[in-house]
């Protein structure tokens, strides 16, 4: 037990919160320059989507206008995309993927749809009317060089200097890593599918 009263207790816990709040505006004053950000979201891990569309709904909740393209979940029928299409005036989502590879099990047709997909997703990324663009499963098609690498790194890096990219999906490329801004890796330490669990509506889509 500590033989200072509750009120020297107090006292020295608020110095020290005052001193910290002191540090971090000081920390916060050379903190100024506002940009769009290139944001990527990678790893084995949960919830790389989730949190995209998460940002998404922050950036819709401030009044900006938002792109969606899905390289890979375009038969799925996902409970954000029923939430976002009720904002169209907002919100433009382009689902343009056939699914997983081992789905369609026809390379050629994979690789037409991440192609028409890029396109798409070049498109809005120039239109200046958009403040944030979710590239939503890119990752999974640079893996498997559907398309170039190069190509998507310079486009993301030519961007509009206010512009926001997400770009969701396992295994991101190194060119990419180095060229985003923020880049979050999600670790799986359990999983329910593992246990049996599938996929459920709510949770995974």
């Amino acid at each position: 037990m500590s033989d200072l009263s509750e009120d020297e207790i107090n006292r020295l816990a608020n110095e020290k919160s005052a001193k910290r709040k002191a540090a971090r505006a000081k920390m916060m004053a050379t903190k100024t320059i506002e940009k769009g950000l290139l944001i990527v979201h990678t790893g084995k891990g949960k919830g790389k989507s989730t949190a995209a569309f998460g940002m998404v709904m922050r950036a819709i909740g401030h009044g900006m206008k938002v792109g969606v393209v899905q390289f890979v979940k375009g038969k799925w029928e996902t409970g954000e995309r029923g939430v976002l299409q009720r904002f169209p005036e907002l919100v433009t989502i382009r689902t343009m993927g056939e699914g997983f590879t081992w789905e369609t099990q026809d390379r050629a047709r994979d690789i037409a749809a991440a192609r028409a997909a890029w396109e798409e997703a070049k498109r809005l990324i120039v239109d200046p009317g958009y403040r944030l663009i979710l590239l939503d499963e890119l990752n999974i098609v640079l893996r498997y060089d559907y398309l170039p690498i190069e190509e998507v790194v310079a486009a993301l890096s030519a961007r509009p200097k206010n512009l926001h990219v997400i770009v969701t999906g396992r295994n991101a490329k190194q060119e990419l890593i180095d060229a985003a801004d923020l880049v979050t890796e999600m670790t799986m330490l359990k999983h329910p599918f593992r246990d049996g669990v599938k996929a459920q509506a709510g949770i995974e889509f």
